[in-house]
């Protein structure tokens, strides 16, 4: 089994990829989605979260208050401080989603991040997938997907890492300027190349 990192910014087609990949065999595991799943579900992190943003952090029922950890940690500028409790357990349990994996046989296993080249490129993944697009497509992109607002998209744009300036991190830069069915056509390429290097491994 061969590990792929994908990422790219905001509107840049990055699940329109995956997705295409998980229909031709692919696992991807999309880091955000994780982290709520573990935020909710894995009792150390609920714990460790409560301590550090106190108990409102979860409902009565023990649900996440998003709304409530939103505001605490992005209005009042402490998402790295979130980030440092909940990345070790996202990377550890996504580790052991992966042996489980490779052990059903999985060929490639991808995790989709648009944080995974904030610290340079991760060690543990054999191949990077970038994803550029221009920045006034993926905002209209953003808009027509999610109804936001233009200021709010560029707002949250920003607080992104300049994925231009990683192009040196990735294996594989993947320019999505064009239609859905040419991004497809691009992510069939690129795993069928990999998933021929996996089996060959």
């Amino acid at each position: 089994m061969i590990k792929v990192g994908i990422t790219g910014g905001i509107g840049s087609g990055k699940t329109t990829f995956c997705k295409e990949w998980e229909k031709l065999g692919a696992f991807v595991l999309y880091a955000d989605d994780f982290a709520k799943q573990l935020m909710t579900e894995n009792e150390e992190l609920k714990l460790k979260i409560r301590e550090v943003f106190g108990e409102k952090s979860y409902t009565e029922k023990g649900e996440l208050n998003r709304s409530y950890l939103a505001e605490e940690a992005f209005a009042k500028g402490r998402v790295s401080e979130l980030n440092e409790i909940v990345h070790p357990v996202l990377w550890k349990e996504t580790d052991k989603l992966a042996d489980q994996k490779e052990k059903k046989g999985v060929p490639v296993f991808a995790k989709e991040a648009a944080i995974l080249l904030n610290n340079g490129r991760p060690e543990d993944i054999d191949y990077v997938i970038l994803l550029l697009a221009d920045k006034d497509l993926r905002v209209k992109r953003t808009s027509e997907r999610d109804g936001a607002a233009e200021k709010a998209i560029i707002d949250r744009m920003t607080k992104q890492p300049d994925f231009e300036s990683l192009t040196h991190l990735a294996d594989y830069i993947v320019e999505n300027n064009g239609t859905v069915e040419e991004l497809k056509t691009k992510a069939r390429v690129i795993y069928k190349e990999l998933k021929g290097l996996a089996l060959n491994n």
